[in-house]
């Protein structure tokens, strides 16, 4: 990269980060702030976890970093990373991460799997804090977490993926979730947004969890089959089919489900000992 298309790298990067208070002070201002963020980023996406992970990536890759970072102090020591992270406001740097991945999901396609997880050991037994629920989004084919809100209970998660889908941009993205979220206000938010979905239905949408299975079991109702998958795994051989089915005409006559264009079903035959 030339000079000129260094600083228009930095420049673009720094703007997704406007928000964010560099909070270093006198000799600290050594190396540029949105050069350490760069670096940190990249370490992590490459599994790094702390400082020192931070300071031996920049140095092993510093070729590679000097490609669109000038690096005018040389690479940051790990000393470095720590005062910068430990002196970040923490709101700030959440907000201003929230509006990067935002603008990093405007080039997203694919499928965007919307999934809760509570954290491991982050039950607070002094406290009688519940455990952390994170609702995360994530890329399937970038491999990368787009978004994520935390919520107190997992009985929040409905509440929580329509902010969670709002700092998405679902353009030409399918998105798809699990039975809990299989709602109709999620379901016309993704449509609003320009995306599609595939979403689980169960019986918590009863009338039309029924009225589904009443169409895909007649033998009138015409659909697509695809060839069985067979896993052999654990002692036991399952065989899975999937079909589906576009003759929904009747079933959004009686449900009007928001930008409902097919249904399917999947058909499990497990064989055991």
């Amino acid at each position: 990269m030339s000079s000129r298309e260094t600083q228009e790298t930095l420049e673009q990067f720094g703007s997704c980060w406007e928000g964010l208070e560099d909070p270093r002070t006198s000799n600290a201002t050594l190396y540029d702030f949105h050069e350490m963020l760069i670096i940190a980023l990249c370490c992590v996406l490459c599994g790094g976890q702390g400082p020192t992970d931070m300071a031996l990536f920049a140095e092993l890759k510093e070729p590679f970093l000097r490609g669109f970072l000038s690096l005018k102090h040389g690479v940051p020591k790990h000393d470095a990373f720590s005062r910068l992270f430990r002196a970040l406001d923490p709101d700030q740097f959440r907000d201003a991460f929230q509006q990067f991945m935002a603008q990093f999901s405007e080039q997203v396609q694919g499928v965007v799997a919307v999934d809760g997880k509570v954290l491991r050991r982050s039950f607070d037994r002094a406290s009688g804090k519940s455990a952390l629920h994170m609702v995360s989004a994530w890329g399937s084919e970038q491999r990368l977490v787009l978004a994520q809100v935390a919520t107190d209970a997992k009985s929040n998660e409905i509440t929580a993926v329509p902010k969670l889908l709002k700092m998405l941009t679902l353009k030409g993205t399918i998105v798809t979730a699990d039975a809990l979220n299989c709602q109709r206000t999620i379901a016309a938010q993704i449509v609003e947004q320009e995306g599609d979905y595939a979403l689980a239905l169960k019986g918590n949408q009863g009338t039309l969890h029924e009225d589904v299975v009443l169409l895909l079991d007649d033998p009138e109702t015409k659909s697509a089959t695809a060839q069985p998958v067979v896993d052999a795994d654990h002692g036991r051989i399952e065989t899975r089919t999937a079909s589906v089915s576009t003759e929904i005409d009747w079933l959004q006559k009686q449900h009007q489900w928001p930008g409902l264009k097919a249904v399917g079903k999947v058909v499990r035959m497990r064989e055991t000992a």
